[in-house]
C-alpha cells in the first residue's frame, strides 16, 4: 500500500520552513480571505507567493484554505483572489462550501478542490456526488469512526481522495460548527473568529438567587465542553488501511515548534509504517513535548472522552531556540525562544530523530562576549551544538518525564 501523505499546518513563513525541514509532504496554509482561522497569521499576498515557491523548489504540495463559510457581500471579491491563488501555483483550495466549489472551478481550474472538515463529509453518498462535482479530496468529518471510513472507502470512487486528521485540537461542535462562540462574545466561529467557549469554566446562578454563582461539579471538575485532544499516532496502519490518503496535523495557530515537533514525530511513524514496523517509543514519547491537552483518539474507536478537570496545556519539553545558521562543525547562530543558561541540559531535534542530548557549555552574544544567559527575548547568541543543524533546526530544553 502506498505511504500516505503527510499534511503539516503553517500560519507563517518560519513555520513553512519547519514543516518542510522535518518532512511534510504538503502544506497547508491561509491567504488573505476566507481563513478559518482569522487570528492566525494569515499571508499576505506577496508571502503566500513565496511561500508557495519555497514549498515547490522542495518538490512539495500547497493547499490554500477558504474554508470559511462566505457571506452575501464577500462573493464579489472571490473570481479576482481564485484567480490570483491560481496564479501564484496554489496545488488546491480547500473549500466549505458548495457555491465556492463551483466558484473554483470556474475561476480557478488549475487548481485541485479539496472539500474541507468543515462540510461535515460522513457517508459514501456525499462523498461520490463531491467528486461529481470536481472535488479531488474530501476531508472527512472528524465524527467519522474507522468502520464508516471504510464503508466510504470501498462505496465511493477510487480516485477520490480521502483525507482525515490525525492530531491536533478537537471541537466540541460536530465538524467544527458551531454558534456558541457567536452568542456570547459576537465572534463567527464559522468565519474563522471562534473565542473557544467551550474550554471556559462555567457556573450556574439560580433565578431566585442572582449574584451567586455555584460551581458546576463532574466527578472531576466543571469544564463540561472542554474536549481532548486527538492523537493517531500510535494507530496509522489503521488510518491507512480504512484508505486515508492523507494524514492531516491540525494546528495553523500552533508555534514553529509545535509545528517541526509533531511534523517530525509523525514524519518517522509514518516512515516506520513504511518498513512495517510499529513507531518507536521515543517517537511517541515526541508528542508529549509539545504544548497538549490530554490525548485521545477521538471518534476512530468510537466516542472520544471530553477532559473536564481544567483547561491546562502539559507538555515535557520547551523550545529554548531555532537555529539560524551553523557552519559544519556545529557553531551555531541562534534565536532565543525561551531563556536558558549555562549548564542547563537542552535537546538538539534533528529532522528524523527523537533529540540529541547535550549541554550548553558555553554562550557568546552576537559581538562574541560570553554571556551567562539568554536574558532578552529574541536574542540571538552562539552556542556550540553538538552536530551541525540545518536553519530552523529546534533547540529544547531536555524533555522530563512528567508534564508540566
Amino acid at each position: 500500500m502506498r505511504l500516505p501523505e503527510l499534511l503539516s499546518p503553517a500560519g507563517d513563513l518560519d513555520r513553512v520552513h519547519t514543516a518542510l525541514l522535518y518532512g511534510a509532504d504538503a502544506v497547508y496554509l491561509a491567504g488573505r480571505l476566507l481563513s478559518m482561522r482569522a487570528k492566525a497569521v494569515s499571508f499576505q499576498d506577496a508571502d503566500l507567493g513565496q511561500a508557495i515557491r519555497l514549498i515547490h523548489d522542495q518538490g512539495k504540495k500547497a493547499y490554500i484554505t477558504c474554508n470559511a463559510l462566505p457571506r452575501e457581500n464577500e462573493l464579489e471579491l472571490l473570481p479576482d483572489y481564485f484567480s490570483f491563488l491560481q496564479e501564484l501555483g496554489a496545488d488546491a483550495l480547500i473549500l466549505a462550501d458548495l457555491g465556492l466549489l463551483r466558484m473554483a472551478e470556474r475561476y480557478a481550474p488549475k487548481c485541485a478542490r479539496h472539500v474541507s472538515t468543515q462540510f461535515g463529509v460522513r457517508n459514501s453518498e456525499t462523498a461520490s456526488f463531491l467528486y461529481d462535482l470536481g472535488a479531488d479530496t474530501v476531508v472527512l468529518a472528524r465524527e467519522c469512526s474507522l468502520d464508516e471510513i471504510r464503508n466510504i472507502r470501498v462505496h465511493c470512487p477510487a480516485e477520490l481522495r480521502l483525507e482525515a486528521f490525525v492530531h491536533g485540537a478537537m471541537c466540541v461542535s460536530f465538524s467544527g460548527r458551531c454558534l456558541l462562540s457567536n452568542y456570547l462574545t459576537g465572534r463567527d466561529s464559522n468565519h474563522g473568529e471562534c473565542a473557544q467557549p467551550c474550554r471556559w469554566k462555567y457556573h450556574l446562578v439560580e433565578e431566585t438567587r442572582p449574584g451567586k454563582y455555584m460551581e458546576i461539579s463532574e466527578s472531576d471538575g466543571t469544564f463540561i465542553l472542554n474536549a481532548e485532544d486527538l492523537c493517531m499516532i500510535e494507530h496509522l496502519a489503521d488510518l491507512r488501511e480504512a484508505g486515508i490518503d492523507s494524514f492531516k496535523i491540525e494546528g495553523r495557530m500552533k508555534s514553529a515548534y509545535y509545528t517541526g515537533a509533531v511534523t517530525n514525530a509523525y514524519r518517522m511513524a509514518l516512515d516506520a509504517l513504511g518498513r512495517g514496523e510499529p513507531p518507536a517509543i521515543g517517537t511517541i514519547q515526541e508528542c508529549e513535548a509539545v504544548s497538549h491537552r490530554p490525548y485521545c483518539t477521538g471518534f476512530y474507536y468510537g466516542q472520544p472522552q471530553q477532559y473536564y478537570s481544567d483547561s491546562l496545556y502539559h507538555s515535557t519539553a520547551e523550545v529554548s531556540a531555532i537555529v539560524v545558521s551553523c557552519d559544519e562543525d556545529g557553531m551555531a547562530l541562534l534565536k532565543q525562544c525561551n531563556k536558558i543558561k549555562t549548564g542547563d541540559s537542552l535537546e538538539l531535534l534533528l529532522p528524523g530523530t527523537d533529540g540529541v542530548p547535550f549541554t550548553a557549555e558555553s554562550l557568546w552574544d552576537e559581538q562574541g562576549e560570553r554571556i551567562a544567559d539568554t536574558r532578552h527575548a529574541e536574542m540571538r547568541y552562539r552556542m556550540q551544538l553538538p552536530e551541525y543543524a540545518p536553519p530552523y533546526t529546534l533547540v529544547r530544553t531536555a524533555r522530563s518525564s512528567g508534564a508540566s
